[in-house]
């Protein structure tokens, strides 16, 4: 209709303008109501002029359906190294790169530190270590031995007297020993037999040194010197095979919550563990002395003034024989077969079997189906228990160990 009127316009302009081109016709009279009709007839036409041309309506965007799409997760990347064929510049036992790769062309150190009279606490020194060995020497007590290999340490304290367990982790982890004295006759002979001669006690400063003050947690040990002395005698010949753990950034499938390790040898000696999310990391904590209650207290390196941390906690179950009250022969190395253990990293709990593959390789833990299981990269602390130790779970979360015997 609206073009109608369009073209009907545009003839009546056209014929408008032919009409004024012509001579001027006699003027018509018209009735009123023939002038009415024509008045209505030209308002009509102006109208539709006038009248726009409407536009065509665009079809409306579909309304999406259902949920919002998730933003992807960043890809992180896995990180795994071991049991064997590593790279070069990364720690076998730690399955972290070392600043200075030259640092692990040599043999390990082990150091015997003291955790008792507890007045050479704080140690120093521990917080370097790559593992830890913690484990009872009887009469209430327990010591740590500290492997030191992608890292030194020059002030490790308090260094004690060397138990028949040390020569076994030293023949394993092709390890020098450090230690200040031991039994001639019936602790000695069982490391020479296990390390040969490759060992420092206290006297050969500046390996193991004396500050002067003649106590038992007086004598300190430098593990870089310690190197340094053997690598001189030749006897250090460099880095020995270390191959048998394996290190990964993924947790490892399955687990339980595991926040909390407690390790306790008695009432008055206790361990705890307390996962902290945002480092990732165990804290160390330990029994109080001076509490009348003996609660815990953080236990901190006295060289760094920080609480000591770690990145796996292990607790291995082992053949404890007493010779002695203060002299306990721990079977290690010749746990070819496998024992139970507990492996705890990123705030859960494994139950694992830890064995001996050969006397002179590295412990090597796996899973319940038999594969080796990732450790976190990092240093590793490794309890040792008694066979018939217990294990309960006084709160969600934390897993307890009481110390027994054999």
């Amino acid at each position: 209709m609206k073009t109608r009127s369009r073209i009907f316009l545009i003839l009546l302009i056209f014929t408008l303008g032919l009409a004024a081109c012509m001579p001027t016709p006699p003027a018509l009279e018209l009735s009123d109501s023939e002038k009415t009709q024509v008045a209505q007839t030209l308002t009509a036409i102006a109208g539709a002029a006038m009248t726009p041309m409407a536009s065509a309506t665009p079809e409306p965007s579909p309304v999406p359906t259902g949920e919002p799409s998730a933003t992807p997760a960043p890809v992180v990347e896995t990180v795994s190294y071991g049991p064997s064929d590593w790279p070069e510049g990364i720690n076998p036992l730690t399955g972290l790169k070392v600043e200075d790769p030259a640092k692990l062309d040599r043999m390990p150190v082990i150091v015997k530190v003291s955790n008792w009279p507890a007045t050479g606490r704080p140690h120093s020194g521990l917080s370097f270590a790559d593992i830890v060995f913690d484990y009872w020497i009887g009469g209430g007590s327990n010591r740590f031995s500290a492997l030191y290999y992608g890292q030194d340490s020059n002030s490790i304290n308090p260094v004690r007297s060397v138990r028949r367990i040390d020569g076994q982790l030293g023949k394993l982890y092709n390890a020098i020993l450090a230690f200040s004295g031991g039994d001639g006759y019936k602790v000695i002979p069982n490391i020479i037999n296990d390390v040969g001669y490759r060992f420092m006690m206290e006297g050969t400063c500046p390996g193991v040194c004396d500050d002067g003050h003649r106590w038992v947690t007086t004598v300190y040990a430098d593990s870089e010197a310690i190197t340094a002395s053997f690598k001189n005698s030749g006897v250090d010949k460099g880095a020995p095979n270390l191959d048998g753990m394996l290190f990964s950034t993924a947790v490892p499938e399955g687990g339980e919550e595991g926040t909390t390790a407690q390790f306790f040898y008695n009432a008055y000696n206790k361990a705890e563990w307390r996962y902290d999310a945002e480092s990732g990391k165990y804290l160390r904590w330990i029994d109080n002395q001076e509490s009348p209650t003996w609660e815990l207290m953080p236990l901190v390196d006295k060289l760094t003034d920080e609480q000591i941390t770690a990145s796996n906690v292990i607790l291995i179950k082992a053949r404890h024989t007493p010779i002695e009250e203060a002299l306990i022969n721990i079977d290690v190395y010749t746990n070819t077969e496998g024992q139970e253990g507990l492996l705890f990293r990123d705030g859960k709990a494994w139950d694992i079997t830890w064995k001996a593959t050969a006397q002179d390789a590295p412990l090597q833990f796996f899973d319940k189906a038999g594969n080796p299981i990732a450790l976190k990269p990092g240093n590793t602390w490794i309890t040792i228990f008694g066979t018939s130790s217990l294990l309960t779970s006084p709160e969600e979360g934390t897993l307890r160990y009481d110390f027994q015997m054999p």
